[in-house]
């Protein structure tokens, strides 16, 4: 019984959280450059998922509106609806949306940003 333990330690310990998986597979879908079907996504990770894993990780980032995809035979391909910078400003409008006071929210954000943050911000808004 002592002998079991360790080894479902070391299996559980290997396993990757779902925000991990997916940003591997978004990592796999931007540096295709084209869309991916799933079973070409599974192709190009590391770490042996298995094929269902990938469609439900593609499932959920299509969910969320991070991916786009389109029928390819019998599949659907994905790819990134945009890239890195965008995804994060996607989520900053979504808080935004999410809250009743999107100027007190807005103020605090330019307040509590690192001085060279804050005149990048000054700039892109002039």
């Amino acid at each position: 019984m002592g002998a079991a333990a360790p080894a479902a330690a070391r299996r559980h310990s290997r396993r990757r959280a779902s925000g991990a998986l997916e940003g591997e597979v978004l990592a796999v879908l931007r540096r295709a450059g084209a869309p991916l079907t799933p079973r070409e996504v599974q192709g190009r990770l590391s770490g042996g998922l298995t094929y269902s894993t990938v469609v439900t990780i593609l499932s959920r980032l299509h969910g969320k509106e991070v991916l786009t995809r389109t029928p390819r035979g019998r599949a659907y391909a994905y790819a990134p609806v945009t890239d890195e910078a965008g995804l994060a400003a996607r989520r900053m409008r979504r808080i935004l949306d999410e809250v009743p006071d999107r100027e007190v929210v807005l103020a605090r954000f330019a307040t509590e940003l690192p001085e060279g943050d804050g005149r990048l911000l000054r700039a892109l808004l002039d």
